[in-house]
């Protein structure tokens, strides 16, 4: 700075030292923080996740969402993540069985299940023994897929057998070949609901035939951000994090 050598050098010194603090804050980059998480937290995880963010500066999370089961093996294959948060405590358990995760996984939500049909429910769909009528078109994610899986059990509390249905890659392509049109009913969770929008509608599931399912959530052993994982699991867990979560439709842990 022209002039700065006139200066007293107590003043000069505090000069670079504020240059050399304003030229760290502008080089500095955000911290990432990869989050693994089932189809089913899309929309309540980017809320919490911007929630995240302005909290703390620095940190950007990003998002990789899926079914759980497709999450759990890229997991274990060795894929860079800070954070699972699965639908289902079976495919936790496999990270945690492959030696993946650290700490105890923990229950952060809870969700039930409910039939998906288009606006309208033209074929009068009214519970599960429907969708094995004959001339019905019945998406189903597949059987290795938390919600595949309960469905499969409400099948059973209900007394009918699982319909002939497509094998989808998790509730997301369930709750899509619906209100699209290309299926006349679907099993989903009943938060997913709000993504289908007016072109869809729930028909409930009595409790007697439902299944609660279960969420855990954990950092992993390899997690590039350890203390950013560590972090953010407690945002989840925290009454903001689960104020997202329920006014999401999600049921507390």
């Amino acid at each position: 700075m022209a002039g700065c050598e006139r200066l007293p050098r107590r003043v000069r010194r505090c000069w670079v030292v504020l240059g050399l603090a304003l030229l760290a804050a502008t080089g500095a980059c955000a911290e990432n923080l990869t989050v693994f998480a089932a189809a089913s937290l899309t929309d309540a995880f980017r809320t919490i996740g911007k929630e995240f963010d302005a909290a703390h500066p620095g940190t950007k999370v990003e998002f990789n969402f899926a079914g759980s089961s497709t999450l759990a093996r890229q997991i274990i294959e060795g894929a860079p993540a800070d954070v699972f948060a699965s639908a289902d405590e079976e495919n936790m358990k496999k990270a945690v069985d492959a030696g993946d995760v650290a700490g105890k996984p923990q229950t952060f939500a809870r969700n039930r299940l409910a039939i998906v049909v288009p606006h309208g429910n033209p074929k009068r769909v009214a519970g599960l023994a429907d969708l094995g009528r004959a001339g019905m078109t019945v998406a189903l994610a597949a059987s290795e897929v938390p919600v595949g899986r309960y469905a499969t059990q409400a099948f059973a509390k209900a007394g009918v057998p699982r319909p002939e249905a497509s094998s989808e890659v998790d509730v997301k392509a369930v709750l899509t070949r619906v209100a699209m049109g290309e299926a006349d009913a679907g099993v989903v969770y009943a938060t997913d609901m709000t993504a289908g929008g007016d072109r869809v509608e729930a028909v409930t599931i009595p409790d007697a035939h439902n299944v609660i399912a279960s969420y855990p959530i954990a950092t992993l052993k390899s997690a590039p951000n350890a203390a950013g994982a560590r972090a953010f699991v407690d945002y989840v867990l925290s009454a903001a994090g689960q104020g997202v979560l329920q006014r999401s439709g999600f049921i507390a842990p």
